[in-house]
């Protein structure tokens, strides 16, 4: 208990770095993608939906990125209204700066690959 305890004050402490390298991976990412031509949804979230609108170019896209070792989810009718299906995709604090170029690319050169961007 007492070992569990200290580990949460330790994480606590730490968590400032950690939620500054969430938000630098989501501006990093965010900034990605758009430059690639992709339509995000605005914000500022790690939770950053990829507007796609059609359901078979949302789910033709999540195999590409999975092809290419990216895991997305895409969301289409009925669980987002028709015409709004879209790629969602969410950062972690986890990642590196490599990891989420790694992202960038395989989003661009999918997006290329099927005609999106």
């Amino acid at each position: 208990m007492v070992g569990g305890s200290l580990r949460a004050l330790e994480l606590i402490e730490d968590g400032h770095a950690l939620r500054e390298r969430l938000f630098a991976n989501t501006r990093r990412f965010r900034a990605g993608l758009t430059e690639a031509g992709f339509e995000l949804l605005p914000g500022e979230t790690p939770i950053m939906p990829v507007m796609l609108g059609d359901a078979i170019r949302a789910q033709r896209l999540a195999a590409e990125l999975d092809r290419r070792g990216v895991y997305v989810a895409g969301f289409f009718y009925p669980v987002v209204p028709r015409g709004l299906a879209r790629i969602r995709t969410q950062m972690s604090a986890a990642l590196t700066p490599a990891d989420v170029d790694f992202g960038i690319e395989a989003f661009r050169a999918a997006g290329k690959a099927l005609g999106i961007v």
